[in-house]
C-alpha cells in the first residue's frame, strides 16, 4: 500500500501478512474463548467470567480476603469496576466488605461461605469448559509453547514501578 511508510523512513512498522494473520487469529480466538466462558458461567452460575475470577482470587487468598486495591490490581480492572462487581457479589451473598484494620480508608473483600460454596459448585463446569475450549485442542507441546508465549507477552506488557498509568492503579 502506497500510503504506508516503512520503519526505514521513520513511519510505522506495519504487520507482515503472516503477523496480520496471527494477530487476527489471536483476536478471534480470545474473543470466542471469553464469550464461551462467559456464557457457560452465566448459564451454570449466574455470573460473568470476571466475577468468577474475583471469587477464585478470594478463595485462594489468606483467610479468603483481599484488599480491594489488590483485588483490582490482580483482576486488571479499575477500582470503580471492581466496586460495582463486588456490590453485585454482595447482593448475591457471595462476598462481603469489611474495613481494613491497618488502614481506615481501605476495605477488604471477603469471600462468604455461600460464595465459597457457589465457587465449589461451579468450578467443575468451568474447568470442563476451559479444558474443552482450549487444552483438549492442543498437544502438550503446544500447551507448553503457549504458556511460554503468554509469559513473555505479560512480562513485556507489565510496567514496572508504582507510577505506571494503569487503570487498576487509578
Amino acid at each position: 500500500m502506497e500510503y504506508m511508510t516503512t520503519a526505514s523512513t521513520g513511519g510505522p512498522r506495519w504487520l507482515t501478512d503472516e503477523e496480520q494473520r496471527v494477530w487476527r487469529a489471536y483476536l478471534h480466538a480470545t474473543t470466542l474463548l471469553e464469550d464461551h466462558l462467559d456464557r457457560q458461567l452465566q448459564r451454570d452460575a449466574g455470573m460473568p467470567h470476571i466475577y468468577y475470577g474475583l471469587l477464585v482470587q478470594l478463595a485462594q487468598a489468606p483467610r479468603r480476603r483481599l484488599r480491594m486495591t489488590e483485588l483490582a490490581r490482580n483482576a486488571k480492572i479499575t477500582r470503580s469496576r471492581l466496586s460495582h462487581a463486588v456490590a453485585r457479589l454482595e447482593k448475591s451473598g457471595w462476598v462481603r466488605r469489611e474495613d481494613c484494620p491497618s488502614d481506615k480508608r481501605g476495605q477488604n473483600a471477603v469471600l462468604t461461605q455461600e460464595g465459597y460454596e457457589m465457587l465449589r459448585r461451579s468450578a467443575p463446569g468451568h474447568v470442563s469448559a476451559v479444558r474443552q475450549a482450549m487444552f483438549d485442542r492442543l498437544t502438550p507441546e503446544q500447551v507448553h509453547t503457549l504458556g511460554e508465549i503468554m509469559q513473555v507477552m505479560a512480562a513485556g506488557l507489565q510496567p514496572e514501578g508504582t507510577d505506571a498509568d494503569l487503570p487498576w492503579l487509578r
